[in-house]
């Protein structure tokens, strides 16, 4: 396995390899908030109070994730993404109200649609998902999602152009005939 601490574009280039056709980029839109969603709903349990600030373990997870992309040579998209994923967590932190019932089913519920809805996409790809060969992949997903997102606004379009230089441009495959 690689390591991951490479460079933003290098995640991003084998990420984006296994990740070409456009229905599956779409699904992932979907899919990859949905469970990062899921999991922050999941770790919004206990809450606990450290120097007057309420925590919890999503927001104590957050931490090294956000530095993790900060740290990845693209400081503003790791800035996008950290952003992004702490806007999950505060909205997970509204989700499970009442008991434990309704907070796995929101957590669990969450985390198996957005799988779901991944896997479909793979399947429009016919490649399986990335974090099978490398397991950093499942901390690149998010980002690639905010660079998808944000490039049509022309953010990051230097970082995309190279990225789809180095795997290649987005395509519609044909199912009744794959390549």
């Amino acid at each position: 396995m690689a390591s991951p601490f490479r460079p933003a574009l290098d995640l991003l280039v084998q990420y984006a390899t296994s990740h070409r056709d456009r229905r599956n980029i779409l699904t992932h839109f979907v899919g990859v908030p949905m469970v990062l969603l899921a999991l922050a709903v999941l770790l919004s349990r206990p809450m606990f109070v450290v120097g007057g600030l309420t925590l919890s373990p999503a927001w104590v997870a957050l931490l090294p994730l956000a530095l993790w992309y900060l740290t990845r040579g693209a400081l503003l998209l790791g800035l996008a993404v950290s952003g992004g994923i702490a806007l999950l967590v505060l909205i997970a932190h509204g989700l499970p109200g009442g008991g434990v019932g309704p907070w796995l089913a929101w957590g669990l519920g969450l985390f198996v649609l957005g799988w779901s809805v991944q896997l479909i996409g793979h399947y429009y790809e016919g490649r399986k998902p990335a974090f099978l060969d490398d397991l950093a992949a499942l901390a690149v997903g998010p980002m690639f999602v905010t660079l998808e997102m944000l490039s049509p606004l022309g953010l990051f379009r230097t970082l995309q152009d190279e990225i789809e230089r180095r795997a290649g441009p987005t395509v519609l495959r044909n199912l009744a005939h794959p390549a």
